[in-house]
């Protein structure tokens, strides 16, 4: 089966794709579509933005859908820049300005412990949705290091660990990332159904009254 992926950011749906690495499925993004909906991530929460990305896009192309909203919590901050963290210097999306902009606000702050946070959003063609998190604690130090990874990598040292995110390979940080956690949950949670739904053409068939066969000669 198809699984569309709700993502047009090239670095996180590789890190995606390198886990929620299943077989009999194939991910998908929205970049694959010439038109689906821009969703608007108005939510206060992770959870509520992953869930309608997730539900609008799987109504849209029919298609099973799986959403992620993320971002960084830091405590001195109380809490910013949370759900808007890709656009923490406004928009366009910039992760430098985002960077500089943290490096700023925590200058002169001892306390800087923080965590990223996952929210990973399934849901079926008509709707029906579930979400499971992921979270990573750690700090936040005051220059960047490293050049992997993407968004605020080079400024977060993980919980027990001496590296940034950026200085990690990838299949370092994809052991213990807030993404790889929360995707690693919803493989557990979904997939056996995932791997047990019909075809993409199957449900074309039901929805139009034609046999399977009809539809897979198409």
């Amino acid at each position: 089966m198809k699984l569309l992926i709700a993502t047009r950011n090239v670095h996180k749906l590789q890190e995606i794709k390198a886990i929620f690495n299943m077989p009999a499925i194939e991910l998908i993004s929205i970049n694959d579509f010439q038109s689906l909906p821009e969703v608007v991530e108005d939510g206060s929460t992770f959870e509520s933005n992953a869930i309608k990305k997730a539900v609008i896009l799987a109504m849209s192309s029919s298609l099973w859908t799986l959403a992620d909203d993320s971002g960084l919590q830091v405590d001195c901050l109380g809490g910013e820049p949370g759900v808007r963290s890709a656009r923490y210097a406004g928009e366009p999306v910039n992760y430098s300005a985002n960077n500089a902009k943290l490096i700023k606000a925590v200058i002169g702050m001892r306390e800087r412990a923080a965590r990223f946070c996952c929210a990973i959003a399934l849901s079926s063609p008509s709707g029906r949705s579930q979400v499971v998190m992921g979270t990573c604690e750690g700090s936040i130090i005051d220059k960047e290091r490293g050049s992997n990874g993407f968004g605020y990598d080079p400024l977060f040292v993980p919980s027990g660990c001496r590296q940034t995110f950026a200085e990690m390979d990838d299949a370092s940080k994809n052991k213990i990332s807030h993404r790889a956690i929360a995707l690693n949950r919803a493989i557990e949670t979904w997939g056996e159904m995932l791997k047990s739904c019909p075809s993409d053409w199957t449900l074309q068939a039901r929805r139009s009254g034609r046999s399977e066969r009809q539809v897979s000669e198409e």
